[in-house]
């Protein structure tokens, strides 16, 4: 250890340990993140966005004709693979109705058609599980064609956790790889991000359920390659 000084500035000598994480300067890009509050994470911690938000649900403007009701599933209104149509209003509209029955267009804000809900019978409900999670139920009043609901995702804050296999909200999807250890226990706290280069398997550290066989070909089409070391 030592320090020294001249007239524009001073600095300091501490001890370095390579820990093997990055294996080229090649090509290496990174960028400031944000880490969400409440995580202590290592060096080379395996990151993912937050993409998506809260989700919510209403009658389509103007009101329905029919009086049955769409609700959100309490524990998972939001799926795993709602990632792939992104945040925005996903429509759910009848598409064909009688006496007791009706069948519902489900559709992303992409204007994709995802499926169709349908129950028959008086006070009967239908499951619909894709992407969103929730039933629709039969009412006193029929529904008509036409008549609806509004789903609403909002967009995700846009910070960073660490990736876990389980997450819903975007953050199962490995984006990044962190420079170094930040804590953010107390605060949001900025960070840099690697976003493109080439880095030892064994040096990573995975969240829970996340292995590197099953993470290593989305990162590698952003950009980010887990290479496995041979002493």
């Amino acid at each position: 250890m030592g320090s020294f000084s001249n007239p524009m500035a001073s600095y300091s000598e501490s001890t370095f340990t390579p820990d093997g994480l990055v294996l080229s300067l090649d090509d290496l890009l990174s960028r400031k993140v944000t880490i969400l509050t409440g995580q202590n994470l290592a060096r080379g911690a395996v990151l993912g966005q937050i993409t998506l938000g809260a989700a919510v649900s209403a009658a389509k403007a103007g009101g329905n004709t029919g009086n049955g009701t769409l609700v959100l599933d309490a524990v998972t209104p939001i799926l795993a693979n709602a990632y792939l149509s992104g945040p925005g209003v996903y429509t759910v509209r009848c598409i064909n109705a009688g006496a007791n029955t009706a069948i519902f267009d489900v559709v992303d804000p992409r204007g994709i058609t995802l499926g169709q809900v349908t129950y028959n019978g008086a006070g009967a409900s239908a499951t619909f599980a894709d992407r969103l999670k929730f039933a629709v139920t039969d009412g006193g009043v029929d529904f008509v064609v036409g008549d609806g609901f509004d789903i609403t995702i909002a967009a995700g804050s846009g910070k960073y956790v660490l990736s876990l296999a389980a997450a819903v909200d975007g953050s199962q999807l490995p984006d990044a790889i962190l420079s170094q250890a930040t804590d953010a226990t107390a605060a949001d706290t900025d960070a840099m991000g690697y976003f493109r280069g080439r880095f030892s398997s064994a040096a990573v550290v995975l969240g829970a359920g996340q292995t590197v066989a099953g993470i290593r070909e989305g990162l590698r089409g952003k950009g980010i390659d887990l290479v496995d070391v041979i002493a």
